[in-house]
């Protein structure tokens, strides 16, 4: 029913995690975005933006032709639409799980991916950057602890949705980014609580044996603009 076009990120485990939880049956079409797939005509047909993940529904509920959606928010607001799970139908509850989507789109993923890129993959190390992005990272963990603290449960409220599931994947890298989970124990007891979740042990085991152990100099140069000299 559901052609999901993927990579082992954190974006792309948010689309395995989602389908995994809602019992819709998917099939898997790996995007070696190392060796530059997500630049082929076929794939931007349905990622205009060249990221993973992306899907293709060939059952909507409108009985219509199949329907294409790339970013991973958009995915899982689709996918919580088209079941009616993980996303409240009140209107207070719905507002609660937007606003913590978006936040984690706009907010969360792309700091820790900048964090991620200075503090790791960078070629030069910039302090200024790796400062930067290294105090926004905290300061989102911070703030993400916060609404733990207030919901005493998920991220949106009493209840696991889309919400959690858009954060959850960007979380599984905190040693790597250098966070210190024991200053955040919200997010550390919320942390735990949804790893052990059967759905989400499932989607995150989506494509982490394709995973390479280190990045080559031409995976570098393809995922992050980085010339291939410059990593030698």
């Amino acid at each position: 029913m559901i052609d999901l076009y993927f990579a082992a990120t954190p974006n792309g485990w948010k689309a395995t995690i989602m389908l995994e939880e809602i019992g819709l049956p998917y099939t898997v079409h790996p995007v070696n975005i190392g060796s530059g797939e997500q630049f082929t005509p076929a794939f931007l047909a349905i990622s205009p933006n060249n990221r993973i993940p992306a899907i293709i529904d060939h059952a909507p509920a409108d009985g219509g032709a199949p329907i294409s959606i790339f970013e991973s928010g958009a995915i899982l607001l689709y996918l919580a639409e088209k079941t009616g799970r993980l996303l409240p139908g009140d209107p207070r509850g719905r507002v609660a799980v937007t606003e913590w989507l978006m936040w984690q789109m706009a907010g969360l993923g792309p700091t820790l991916g900048q964090n991620g890129h200075f503090k790791l993959y960078a070629p030069d190390r910039l302090p200024y950057a790796i400062d930067r992005f290294a105090r926004e990272a905290d300061r989102l963990y911070g703030v993400l602890d916060r609404q733990l603290a207030r919901t005493g449960a998920y991220v949106a409220g009493a209840d696991y949705t889309i919400a959690d599931i858009a954060c959850f994947p960007w979380i599984i890298t905190h040693k790597a980014q250098g966070i210190d989970m024991t200053r955040f124990p919200q997010v550390a007891r919320w942390f735990a609580e949804v790893r052990g979740r059967p759905a989400v042990r499932a989607g995150t085991a989506v494509g982490r044996m394709a995973r390479p152990d280190e990045i080559s100099a031409e995976t570098k140069k393809t995922l992050m603009g980085i010339d291939a000299k410059e990593t030698r």
